[in-house]
């Protein structure tokens, strides 16, 4: 039984799918501006995450992702310039080439962080009509009015507006200021905005009620609902999304459909800097490329992700990611001894392990029980080095670290790991050498046993190196270690 915490309830639920055996998933997506930084990248590991565990449960996953190429506004409240018209003049470039480039950015660092592909991109211009035929259906039935700016949401008329809400977003309404005066209501929003009369825009769109470009919210709506129907089962994204957008969505969607758009909602916490918050309009971002510039494997991002659950915040510092660097460094280590030592298996043990894991997964995507489980179960001498594989490899389904993908490469007499992502894209070289803890103890014993001149020890020792695949050679006071050709 998988169970999720869905915010509209406010409570971990059993997952019932619209079609069984089905799941459809709208995830919000970036928008294409700037680069993505690790905050954001964090909300799509969890999501990816949730995809994979859905699949591992032998659920049929249909998952559409957006593209914000226009309409999100520098305020969540109604005002401020359109985040890529600003892009665009701050670059010296067209709006489009704006889009086209982030986008592409983010594409490849889902695929660095190996991030499954949404079955569907769907992008907001790609939508324009629907979204004015929503906007004119909510018109007729009563829920809009007309200011200078724009068409809004009257939300007076819709009972339960704000049902997404918990006792803090009842509480506290920050960004819900009333800095469009004319709003009838503090809560109302945007469903179009008129093009400045003293400015040429350069994403703009006739319509019923004049020249200008949708609302941020009505294009998620359009978009999930053409894409998945109404109600789909899952709709992902931050928990900053909770208060305004997430509940402006559900909104549109009761009012135009009689329907709520999604039956769970899921949210992932922040990632945050020792000093607070990340944000782009602070200045303090990292990106994953400033990583990898640093030589960390971005894989280790990921890793990190994997030991705080979805719903806590997650502290990031050096220190956190080197920490996440050496414990996924030592899973390769294993990873390489295992396979090369297969041993008797222990069936019953093995499948105690698995139902463990799919127990702590199905729990809440409870990853990092899931973890540390993986972690005890490689350190279980009563369990054999075939089945230790095994598992790892099956739990990988759902970590989605890329054990299966890893591969050792020979340069200047070192070897060091190269990984691939899923699509078969180089995505990071590590920049030092690696051996096995196991072969490594060796080593160091042989150096030991050869300096007492324990020469019948330092062969065993040489032996027991070749079992575990590697060769060992000495050249004067220098010794090589490579790894032996399969």
């Amino acid at each position: 039984m998988l169970k999720l915490y869905n915010t509209l309830k406010r409570k971990k639920e059993e997952f019932r799918p619209v079609k069984d055996k089905e799941a459809g998933m709208y995830t919000c997506g970036p928008t294409v501006y700037w680069y993505a930084h690790v905050g954001n990248l964090r909300t799509y590991l969890f999501e990816d995450f949730l995809k994979r565990i859905l699949e591992y449960n032998d659920y049929k996953v249909k998952h559409a992702m957006n593209i914000t190429d226009v309409g999100h506004l520098t305020s969540d409240s109604d005002t401020g310039e359109d985040k890529l018209e600003k892009g665009a003049k701050k670059e010296r470039k067209t709006v489009w080439d704006i889009a086209d480039f982030y986008t592409s950015q983010f594409k490849k660092d889902l695929k660095a962080l190996n991030v499954k592909e949404p079955d569907v991109w769907i992008k907001a211009t790609d939508t324009i009509k629907e979204q004015i035929n929503l906007i004119k259906d909510l018109e007729k039935k009563g829920f809009t009015y007309v200011i200078k700016d724009g068409v809004y949401f009257d939300t007076s008329k819709l009972d339960k507006y704000g049902r997404l809400w918990g006792p803090k977003e009842k509480k506290d309404l920050k960004g819900r200021i009333e800095e469009v005066k004319e709003k009838k209501n503090k809560t109302d929003f945007a469903l179009w905005k008129f093009s400045p009369k003293d400015e040429k825009r350069q994403m703009e769109w006739d319509s019923p009620w004049g020249i200008g470009f949708p609302g941020w919210h009505t294009e998620c709506v359009v978009m999930s609902i053409k894409e998945l129907g109404i109600p789909f089962d899952i709709h992902c994204g931050a928990v900053d999304h909770v208060s305004i957008h997430h509940t402006n969505e559900i909104a549109q969607a009761e009012a135009a459909y009689g329907k709520p758009l999604a039956n769970f909602w899921l949210h992932g916490e922040f990632l945050t800097l020792k000093g607070g918050k990340m944000s782009k309009s602070l200045g303090n971002i990292i990106t994953l490329g400033s990583l990898i510039e640093k030589g960390i494997n971005p894989l280790a991002f990921r890793y990190l992700c994997l030991g705080v659950h979805y719903r806590s915040k997650l502290i990031f510092s050096d220190e956190s990611i080197e920490f996440a660097s050496i414990s996924l460094n030592k899973l390769y280590e294993k990873i390489f001894e295992l396979k090369e030592n297969n041993q008797k298996q222990n069936k019953e043990k093995k499948e105690n392990y698995k139902r463990r894991f799919f127990d702590f997964i199905n729990d809440d995507l409870n990853l990092p029980q899931a973890l540390a489980l993986t972690w005890d179960m490689l350190k279980d001498k009563d369990l054999g080095n075939k089945d230790k594989y095994e598992l790892l490899l099956d739990f990988d389904k759902v970590f989605g670290l890329n054990l299966s993908s890893i591969s050792l490469e020979e340069k200047d007499s070192k070897y060091i790991i190269k990984i691939v992502s899923e699509q078969g894209v180089p995505v990071w070289t590590s920049d030092t050498s690696i051996l096995p803890e196991k072969v490594r103890e060796l080593v160091k014993s042989r150096e030991e046993q050869r300096k007492k001149k324990e020469w019948d020890k330092a062969d065993e020792s040489r032996k027991a190196i070749e079992n575990l695949g590697w060769f060992i050679e000495d050249s004067g006071e220098r010794t090589v270690i490579k790894k032996r050709p399969r």
